[in-house]
């Protein structure tokens, strides 16, 4: 899945929620995210990749 279609399906949790604000909704439920650390050691690593 793509940072977009995850931040997509976060927004929609978040609306079901019935939360105000997605980052809410990550707050509360990101121990659910198994892989949240892998994801953005990724992140990382490609940013630091294109300013070398």
């Amino acid at each position: 899945m793509t940072d977009d279609a995850h931040q997509g399906a976060i927004a929609a949790v978040s609306e079901y929620l019935g939360h105000t604000d997605p980052a809410l909704t990550l707050r509360v439920y990101a121990h659910l995210m198994p892989n949240r650390r892998e994801r953005a050691r990724r992140a990382v690593d490609a940013v630091l990749a294109v300013a070398h």
